[in-house]
């Protein structure tokens, strides 16, 4: 362990990553609703040591009682659709709801079949969208982070006004 330790730390330094500015974590679950994985291995790398989310204050959770942030990748199946209703409801208030990747998006190859319920828009208010296919670790970072800057109260104690909802056409 102290060698995994001292190697992180080595890491760090030899790739010169700032030192984190703000305050406040998050906690991030996330749930794959029916995705070729191509957007877990890039949310994997964005965790892993190069990239370092950690750093920010984001952790993913295991349970969504935990989570400030609910993560979906994929368009939204049949079997996927009542699991995901059950993570958003047992999540705390605020909830903030971020689709990952372009299949999340409705962008993706699978878009009409009867085994599809489609995006993840079609059943939660989703606050953030990170288009891509997949989308790159620093895309999914600096994503996080102006999510992260938008929850935040600044020292007024008064938050920012939430970014404003655009709907995504769906092209067919």
């Amino acid at each position: 362990m102290l060698t995994l330790l001292r190697n992180l730390r080595r890491i760090r330094t030899d790739i010169a990553l700032p030192a984190p500015t703000r305050g406040r974590s998050l906690a991030v679950r996330h749930v794959d609703a029916g995705s070729c994985n191509g957007c877990e291995h890039e949310l994997t790398l964005a965790m892993s040591p190069y990239e370092d989310v950690q750093r920010y204050g984001f952790g993913i959770v295991a349970s969504p009682r935990h989570a400030d942030v609910l993560l979906v990748t994929g368009t939204v199946t049949t079997r996927m659709r009542e699991p995901l209703l059950t993570a958003y409801n047992a999540m705390p208030e605020p909830r903030r709801v971020v689709a990952l990747g372009d299949c999340a998006l409705a962008r993706g190859v699978l878009a009409a079949d009867t085994e599809i319920v489609g995006p993840v828009e079609a059943l939660l208010p989703v606050d953030m969208r990170i288009p891509g296919c997949p989308p790159s670790p620093p895309t999914i970072t600096q994503a996080l982070l102006e999510l992260h800057d938008a929850s935040t109260p600044n020292r007024e104690g008064r938050r920012p006004p939430p970014p404003p909802r655009r709907r995504i056409q769906r092209s067919r």
